[in-house]
């Protein structure tokens, strides 16, 4: 007869040491990890004792990739079975982080000739947000950037910006230049026309203060408007 004095063992998960895998692979070679195993990596820290992979992959597809995510809002976010308030919250440190780290690149150093690390700070800053901003980069005279500050916050579609109040500002930092960044929610960079009638207005407005407005940049998603490119400026 068989023996069943004792419970029969519990199948292995399919899982099992897929953690510790995955971590390996990361710490050898982190750049060729698809972007779902990245964010199965974070979810391992809020979600200790389940398979995150279908999760990970629920969330890109959802919104449409792994920086999509990181920069969803939380009501958005919670849409998703299996997403907890912990889970956001390290959503909201990986992406903070990796925003000064692009930060970094460009405070306090000469941004015109380090163009591309300046776009790429604006583009991890501003391109996936679902409201319009409008933020204000100053230079010293050495076109050193000196400040960053969002101005203002619109809607899906504006954002109100005052001419004086962007060059009360300029003039409290001592600032001899600026650049204009904002950003397109719909993804579209191309300028619209309030787009540069508000432009003009705030060039006109900075030349008899002797302030510079070196571009104003457009940020779409993976795409980008230079005005000074444009002749606009």
């Amino acid at each position: 007869m068989p023996d069943t004095s004792r419970p029969a063992a519990k199948p292995t998960p399919h899982h099992a040491g897929h953690r510790e895998r995955l971590r390996e692979r990361f710490l050898a070679a982190p750049d060729v990890l698809p972007d779902y195993e990245l964010l199965e990596l974070i979810l391992f820290r809020t979600i200790p004792r389940r398979d995150v992979k279908p999760l990970a992959k629920e969330l890109i597809a959802h919104f449409g990739g792994l920086a999509e995510v990181l920069n969803a809002a939380p009501e958005r976010l919670c849409e998703v079975k299996g997403v907890s308030a912990s889970t956001i919250a390290d959503f909201r440190i990986v992406r903070e982080a990796g925003l000064r780290l692009s930060q970094a690149k460009v405070m306090r150093k000469e941004v015109i000739s380090s163009w591309s690390a300046l776009l790429d700070y604006c583009s991890a800053a501003m391109a996936h947000g679902a409201i319009e901003q409008f933020r204000i980069l100053f230079l010293d005279r050495q076109n050193v950037l000196i400040a960053d500050e969002v101005q203002q916050t619109g809607t899906i579609d504006h954002t109100p910006v005052y001419p004086r109040e962007v060059m009360k500002r300029a003039l409290a930092l001592n600032a001899s230049s600026i650049i204009l960044v904002h950003n397109h929610p719909s993804g579209d960079p191309t300028p619209s026309a309030a787009d540069i009638e508000m432009t003009k207005r705030i060039v006109e407005t900075a030349r008899p203060l002797g302030i510079q407005v070196h571009d104003h940049l457009v940020i779409g998603k993976g795409r980008h408007t230079s005005f000074k490119s444009l002749g606009l400026i």
